[in-house]
């Protein structure tokens, strides 16, 4: 599977348990980023096939990343992290275009299949 997957959380733990569950299961090609700020600019410079974004995030949120990113591209597949109780804010991402999201912590499983899902 050659699709390239952008990780992006302030948690370096939760990128690589994400990696590890993807790269476990053909995802290779995967690229990180620590805020929403670098996930711009990563996300300017490789237009990744997906974005897996945590919403609470220094310098720039997930839901700010977000809103950029769907500026520069009205195509860009995106899902979003959440820790239960960011209902609010899951809708937000939602009606920005966020096409799916991930309750954490989540199982391997959940995210395997949601990812799946959006890369056909």
């Amino acid at each position: 599977m050659d699709k390239k997957i952008l990780l992006v959380d302030d948690a370096a733990f939760m990128r690589m348990l994400i990696k590890d569950t993807l790269t476990k299961n053909g995802y290779t090609n995967i690229l990180e980023a620590a805020d929403g700020e670098i996930a711009c600019s990563v996300f300017d410079s490789e237009r990744p096939d997906l974005v897996v974004m945590d919403i609470t995030m220094p310098n720039k949120t997930g839901i700010e990343a977000l809103a950029d990113i769907k500026k520069k591209d009205p195509s860009a597949k995106v899902i979003m992290c959440s820790a239960m109780g960011q209902e609010a804010m899951v809708v937000e991402a939602i009606k920005l275009g966020a096409l799916d999201f991930i309750v954490k912590p989540f199982k391997p499983d959940r995210i395997l299949q949601t990812v799946s899902k959006i890369l056909g």
